[in-house]
């Protein structure tokens, strides 16, 4: 009984958490390091072959080596004489399948970030070359934090290789995530994770599953030879982007998927960024969607609100900052006939622009800079005194003439 059961003088079983059909989970209490841990114990019916324990335990060794913030921590593996058991840490939460049931579709937002996270958990294994094989939001913790924490690494695995007669009774105990190639009684590739990840993803957002079925063999059948249902078609508030990814890792074969869980990640991060950019900004232009690998997206044209072919887009106006003003205040006529002629030349100051090259615009956004009547007045001003200054130099040569000549017919004498 919980509570009173011992586990090799350590795991003090409390409460039972779940079960499935291969194991049976307690919390329990580590009594050496004085924590809360969970403990998954095998089915007995389980545990009387002595290859599949083997193979199990090694599974478990191995995924244990895995450290990882969105996948479960493997304490410890063991046994207590026929009791065969996993120590992992403790999640303090829910699985993300009693969240569906209880919500219903999740919001678009909340899809992407459980879905970013379990692609980070898988992709990190797929790195490491190792498969899950048995993806379903039943393996998938979420903590009250909202981080998730995926669950049962190999477990499947190891017993369909070491018991394959057991696949419909227990290890096929769900299989509406199963990739076409595991239904078909092939062994998993990361493609089939990545499979399993698009349901899990489909289900997130539309509140049901994409194939339904009587029995395993017609849920088989469905994942096989069945049409790829549309998200999109049963959520209308999803991104078509979003649907389309879930397609295509919904691909009946693996080739057509994504190899690897990092590569879906990478495009539910893009739509998520997307997503926030526009919220933050409604004005935002909606751009062309993430390009799924293995597809080329085509250029964008410009629409044509006549409904003819659309117009050639205009070349970029080149702004030229004005050149530095000549010495004199304005310029001749010829110095700006010659600065038309010839760019290297240059012209009269441009009254659009300040001595900095830059627009007069002043605090209400309006034009600041002089008017050309007035700059046109300055300039036959400047004209008048230029000539009054010509007429004092002459009648001042004209004024010491006098002077100049009383001064040298002496000398001449």
């Amino acid at each position: 009984m919980p509570g009173e059961t011992l586990l090799n003088q350590r795991y003090e079983l409390v409460a039972q958490q779940g079960s499935g059909g291969m194991s049976v989970i307690y919390r329990a209490l580590d009594r050496s390091l004085g924590r809360m841990v969970a403990v998954k114990i095998l089915r007995p019916n389980l545990t009387k072959d002595p290859e599949l324990l083997e193979k199990f335990q090694q599974e478990a060794r191995t995924f244990a080596m895995m450290s990882h913030p969105n996948i479960v921590t493997i304490h410890d593996v063991g046994n207590d004489g026929a009791t065969h058991y996993i120590v992992m840490e403790m999640v303090d939460g829910d699985d993300l399948k009693k969240l569906i049931k209880s919500r219903g579709s999740l919001t678009i937002d909340r899809a992407l970030d459980l879905g970013i996270q379990i692609c980070a958990a898988l992709g990190f294994a797929h790195r490491s070359r190792l498969v899950h094989a048995d993806v379903k939001p039943q393996n998938i913790l979420i903590n009250r934090d909202g981080i998730v924490k995926v669950t049962d690494f190999g477990i499947a695995q190891a017993l369909t290789d070491s018991l394959p007669q057991t696949r419909s009774a227990v290890v096929w105990g769900s299989p509406h995530y199963f990739a076409p190639e595991q239904a078909r009684g092939e062994k998993p590739s990361p493609a089939s994770d990545v499979y399993s990840i698009g349901i899990v993803l489909f289900e997130m957002c539309t509140g049901r599953l994409p194939f339904v079925g009587a029995s395993q063999r017609e849920l088989a059948l469905a994942h096989i030879q069945s049409d790829i249902p549309r998200a999109v078609d049963f959520n209308p508030e999803m991104p078509p982007e979003l649907s389309n990814a879930i397609a295509k890792v919904m691909s009946k074969g693996p080739n057509d998927r994504y190899k690897h869980a990092d590569q879906l990640g990478h495009i539910l991060q893009q739509i998520r960024e997307r997503r926030r950019a526009q919220a933050s900004n409604p004005l935002l232009e909606r751009g062309p969607p993430p390009t799924l690998i293995g597809q080329q997206s085509a250029p964008r044209q410009p629409r044509s609100t006549s409904g003819s072919a659309p117009a050639a887009p205009l070349p970029p106006v080149p702004i030229r900052r004005a050149a530095a003003p000549a010495p004199s205040a304005g310029g001749s006529p010829a110095m700006q006939d010659a600065a038309q002629r010839d760019p290297a030349i240059p012209g009269p100051p441009n009254p659009l622009f300040n001595a900095d090259g830059a627009i007069n615009i002043d605090a209400t956004g309006g034009y600041s800079g002089p008017f050309l009547p007035q700059r046109q007045v300055k300039r036959e001003g400047a004209d008048v005194v230029t000539i009054l200054l010509i007429i004092m130099a002459f009648l001042a040569v004209a004024g010491l003439a006098p002077l100049y000549l009383l001064g040298v017919l002496p000398l001449l004498q």
